[in-house]
């Protein structure tokens, strides 16, 4: 990469980072991108509002690839001593999606600069966290006759600027789930002149682990109580309302649906045996991420073409990730580079992006433009 390059996308990083917004809610950063690329660039930009991607175009006939980063941030406080340090309390950029977006803004300065044989679109989507953006971005993929794209995610664990891959479900499909029960109140002393929620709610809550269970499962299939909110803080009332918040989670799609379809047949029975009403609503939804093998294979060739530690991973990653919405409609793979073996998590407090780390996803998104 060539060193100039480099030092704009790091302060750019920097700058991002400085001024991290939360999904949906991008307006600056998104602007502030775009503006970076009519600096330093003579790409074609398209703005649809929430998201924009920029076009390098070899010409007609040629080959359409898409690479993506995404540029929301976290509700989390910045709680380390860096000189980039979020200027905005209780948001910061805790999971690297400022890094992600310098590194296309990078990418895209060096196909820019030394051209390719392919049209290459550089995608920037808002709202990864909370599964918003790829959905509302998906149609980019038909409009523009995307024929394969690529993305990567930093990841601590791994080491130091290795690639990361593996064919198949990398990441695991998840959504929120929300039971809402509702009875009626009574006096505390009196409780059978009320509807109660609560032993409903604790049925649904105790058959969580025959659900989950391996042996009911071809995959890993997980469900988190993130919340349980029952009747009012009042010593007299029987509480009549109650809320359950889970949050459901698989490596296949197929699985969260039948946990979701297990958990949805109890709460209505348990809500006809007690004289309930219930609802369910849903958030935060994110599909599995699939890569196919062709994909992969292309992002180990890349990775090896560079020098680079390419490292065949063992086991799919239990977060979500929204980009799976693209491997549904076109080929594609998500690879991830290495932010050290003992290096902070994401969301932690402690985390903040490895500017070194820009150089060897760009060199990544090179080779596979070249191959």
């Amino acid at each position: 990469m060539e060193k100039r390059n480099l030092g704009l996308v790091k302060q750019l990083r920097h700058e991002l980072h400085q001024h991290p917004e939360l999904s949906n809610q991008e307006v600056w950063t998104k602007q502030h991108l775009i503006n970076f690329l009519k600096e330093h660039t003579n790409l074609e930009i398209v703005d649809n509002g929430l998201w924009f991607y920029a076009i390098y175009r070899a010409g007609e006939g040629k080959k359409n690839i898409a690479f993506r980063a995404d540029f929301d941030a976290l509700p989390m406080e910045e709680r380390i001593d860096i000189p980039h340090a979020s200027q905005f309390p209780g948001v910061s950029h805790k999971c690297g999606h400022d890094g992600h977006s310098a590194t296309l803004a990078g990418f895209a300065l060096e196909i820019d600069q030394k051209g390719a044989d392919k049209n290459v679109f550089f995608l920037f989507q808002h709202a990864e966290e909370t599964g918003d953006g790829a959905a509302q971005c998906a149609s980019f993929i038909k409009e523009n006759s995307i024929e394969e794209i690529f993305a990567y995610h930093n990841m601590s664990g791994m080491p130091l600027k290795s690639v990361n891959i593996m064919d198949g479900t990398v990441q695991c499909a998840s959504k929120g789930m929300t039971i809402h029960m509702e009875g009626s109140p009574a006096h505390a002393s009196q409780p059978e002149d009320g509807v109660n929620p609560a032993f409903a709610i604790a049925k649904v809550i105790d058959a969580i682990p025959e659900f989950i269970s391996p042996e009911n499962n071809k995959g890993i299939v997980l469900c988190t109580v993130v919340q349980v909110d029952i009747g009012e803080r009042a010593f007299g009332i029987s509480a009549s309302k109650g809320d359950l918040l889970l949050t459901i989670r698989a490596l296949y799609e197929e699985e969260m649906n039948e946990l979701q379809k297990n958990l949805e047949e109890l709460a209505q029975a348990q809500a006809g045996k007690y004289g309930l009403k219930v609802s369910f609503s849903y958030n935060d939804a994110f599909p599995e991420t699939t890569n196919h093998k062709e994909s992969s294979d292309k992002i180990r060739q890349a990775g090896k073409t560079k020098g680079l530690q390419v490292i065949e991973m063992k086991k799919a990653l239990r977060p979500s990730e929204d980009f799976g919405h693209y491997l549904k409609l076109t080929k594609g793979a998500m690879c991830y580079i290495g932010n050290g073996e003992n290096y902070p998590q994401v969301h932690t407090y402690e985390y903040d992006f490895r500017d070194d780390i820009i150089e060897t996803a760009v060199d990544v998104f090179k080779g596979l433009v070249d191959l």
